[in-house]
């Protein structure tokens, strides 16, 4: 049932195993055979330079910062030097003595006798001479009746005193009493526009004063 099987050796493929290593081995000595071999030459010896090694940089300071410290001012103490007390010189007494003086003998001292001395007493003032209406404006007394009061036909009375100068003119009027103040605004316009007076006199000298005047309002019936 079964064939003949015989194993038979592969020959070829070992066979070009072993040209292979062959020809490898001598490619490879072909290749040391043309190594050129280098000969040294000796140099003359020369001139021996040497290299001084230069120093590294040096390395860069670091930076502190600056610590701002707080100063304190600082106190100055004053010198005040103290002044040289002066030496007081005593003044060299000289051998000159003085004699007291005699003084008077105390005797009983004289009163001043009384003196008569008469005091004259002032003279007394001359009376005062009273201010009198002048006759001459003796017209120009009365006021002009009041135009509302004539209306309302109604009578008046008024009593002022008057200021009157050296020279006989009302210098000023005040009211004493009245009986509207239209009836005394009539008497004032009229005292101190037209009333003439002979002033008052002190020893012939003419003097201000003071004098009260009453003044009537009447309507008369026709």
């Amino acid at each position: 049932m079964y064939a003949d099987q015989r194993y038979t050796p592969r020959s070829p493929r070992s066979v070009s195993f072993g040209a292979a290593f062959a020809i490898n081995g001598l490619v490879i000595a072909g290749l040391m055979s043309f190594v050129p071999t280098v000969i040294g030459t000796k140099r003359p010896p020369g001139p021996i330079q040497i290299y001084t090694p230069f120093d590294p940089p040096p390395p860069k300071p670091v930076e502190v910062e600056k610590q701002k410290l707080e100063t304190k001012p600082q106190q100055v103490e004053l010198y005040i030097p103290t002044p040289p007390i002066p030496q007081l010189t005593q003044p060299e007494m000289t051998g000159t003595t003085v004699m007291p003086t005699e003084a008077p003998p105390i005797g009983p001292v004289e009163q001043p006798g009384p003196t008569n001395v008469l005091v004259e007493p002032p003279a007394a003032l001359p009376p005062l001479i009273g201010a009198k209406q002048d006759p001459r404006f003796a017209s120009a007394y009365q006021p002009e009746y009041p135009a509302s009061e004539l209306r309302a036909q109604r009578d008046g009375m008024v009593s002022v005193r008057v200021l009157i100068g050296t020279d006989g003119r009302v210098k000023a009027v005040e009211q004493v009493s009245a009986t509207t103040a239209a009836f005394f605004e009539a008497t004032k316009r009229q005292a101190l526009s037209k009333w003439r007076f002979k002033p008052a006199t002190r020893g012939g000298v003419p003097q201000e004063s003071w004098k009260t005047m009453s003044v009537r309002f009447e309507i008369k019936n026709a």
